[in-house]
């Protein structure tokens, strides 16, 4: 599948670089921007290269765990990884 969303029928932005004009245009820091950007990736390959709007709270669940329980992360950085999903979907899927 294609990871772009359509901005105009004949201008598309791909998913992540949505993401990034959507956290520069509410003033968060460029290392925000780098964590969200790499923990969304990351969760788009975790789940197949599927498109987000085709997951949805499982799977986000899903990645949490794995992340807690195959690759050993902190809670913190659980969290941050949860933080970086949960914003592609309240502010860039929305």
């Amino acid at each position: 599948m294609n990871y772009e969303a359509t901005k105009t029928n004949s201008n598309k932005i791909k998913l992540l670089d949505q993401v990034r004009i959507t956290l520069r245009t509410n003033h968060y820091s460029p290392k925000t921007e780098e964590s969200y950007t790499s923990w969304i990736k990351q969760f788009i390959l975790f789940n197949g290269k599927k498109h987000p709007l085709e997951l949805g709270p499982e799977e986000i669940q899903k990645f949490i765990n794995f992340l807690a329980t195959e690759k050993h992360v902190s809670a913190s950085t659980q969290n941050q990884a949860l933080q970086g999903v949960l914003y592609l979907y309240k502010n860039v899927l929305k």
